[in-house]
């Protein structure tokens, strides 16, 4: 929604101002001039990607509309999802979850947060990292910093899309000088025309190197910006595992290492101690 109400804004407030100038709408309307832009970005952007980069953007694109943020609800569930695993184990033992992290789809423990559930790269972090508890007496050091692998791993995986795209969006004020370059030899074809005739062509040309520059600035380099906040709000409920298990198995109770976990979430979705005490206490209502 956000982007959509942004791009409203910024058309209307170009579009508003333009016409407040008298200005003339049509001149702006240049479908060559857009194909040109347009194709010729989407043609360098296919050389300069490899498939898998390819299919990365595309996902990355379909949720700058749909993607869902996180929210203090999501982390509260993270982390009572993780007080019952670290209090199960604390009952009976690390081969108690066993079930639970090899099918979490039919775990009565997972099934209870969907939200984790839905969320793939959260969920295999937790039941990798705890099969590793299971099979290895790995030390606590040793443990942080095979999680901060994958987080550093995912972290520059989810970061390709936002730099493929800043990338096209770099090159868009040149491809746009190039449209109106194009649009000046054609103009140069009509020297014999009359000045109101060479003056309309001129100023199409020139509509090529507006749009580079709007679409640079205004729709593809925000688009890029949008999936780079995106990626690194997606790392923030694998820092919060990462130090809840950390904790856990550095010998802190499970409330505690729960609560070692909601000091790594960011401020604006972190719940209160209080809150969280309720949720890992069956208090939430």
């Amino acid at each position: 929604m956000f982007p959509i109400i942004g791009a409203v804004i910024l058309l209307g407030c170009i579009i508003s101002g333009y016409l407040m100038e008298e200005g003339n709408l049509h001149v702006l309307v240049q479908p060559a001039e857009l194909i040109i832009i347009g194709g010729a970005a989407v043609g360098a952007f296919i050389i300069s990607s490899t498939p898998r980069v390819f299919s990365l953007v595309l996902k990355g694109l379909a949720s700058v509309l749909g993607g869902k943020s996180q929210s203090k609800a999501k982390y509260l569930e993270l982390l009572s999802l993780l007080y019952q695993l670290f209090s199960k184990i604390r009952k009976e033992g690390l081969v108690s979850i066993e079930s639970d992290i090899e099918n979490p789809d039919k775990s009565p423990i997972f099934r209870k947060y969907p939200s984790v559930l839905s969320n793939h790269h959260v969920l295999s972090f937790i039941c990798d990292n705890l099969k590793v508890i299971i099979t290895a007496n790995v030390p606590p050091h040793e443990l942080d910093n095979l999680m901060e692998i994958e987080i550093d791993t995912h972290h520059h995986q989810a970061l390709i899309p936002a730099h493929s795209i800043a990338k096209v969006a770099d090159g868009l004020p040149a491809l746009g000088i190039v449209a109106a370059v194009l649009g000046v030899v054609l103009t140069m074809g009509k020297i014999a025309e009359p000045p109101a005739v060479l003056g309309h062509s001129i100023g199409a040309a020139l509509v090529g190197t507006f749009l580079g520059v709007l679409l640079s600035y205004g729709f593809v380099g925000p688009i890029a910006t949008n999936l780079e906040n995106k990626a690194e709000e997606s790392g923030g409920p694998l820092q919060v595992v990462r130090v809840a298990l950390v904790a856990f198995v550095g010998g802190s109770a499970p409330q505690m290492a729960v609560e070692f976990g909601r000091r790594a979430v960011p401020d604006r979705e972190k719940p209160t101690f209080n809150e969280l005490e309720d949720v890992v206490r069956g208090k939430a209502k």
